[in-house]
């Protein structure tokens, strides 16, 4: 399996992502992707949340899980990662969880 890293960086300082080019190609601002291998991965995910100063991280990496592919995190992002069941799924703040009960006027009547 060739190690494929995608990184998207939201309000960071624009050194880091100067920096993380070097390693992987930007073809949208923020995002970034590149094969690299694991070790490299971890030691520039380290760099990433070091100088990220306040600013949101997410890593989907290769990986031999059932989606193929693990989900890493860091800061405040637009998007939550969770996990259900063993999936990693993404929600969008703001909108109810699945995992949060609906309250009792909104559930349908059986």
């Amino acid at each position: 399996m060739i190690p494929v890293v995608l990184m998207i960086l939201e309000r960071v300082p624009t050194r880091l992502r100067g920096e993380l080019s070097r390693w992987m190609i930007e073809p949208r601002a923020g995002v970034f992707v590149g094969t690299v291998s694991g070790m490299v991965r971890d030691k520039l995910w380290e760099m990433v949340c070091a100088g990220s100063e306040g600013g949101g991280c997410l890593m989907v990496h290769s990986s031999n899980t059932e989606q193929g592919f693990a989900l890493r995190f860091f800061g405040v992002t637009s998007r939550l990662v969770e996990d259900f069941e063993g999936l990693g799924l993404v929600r969008i703040p703001g909108q109810p969880s699945p995992r949060t009960p609906r309250p009792p006027s909104e559930q349908q009547a059986s």
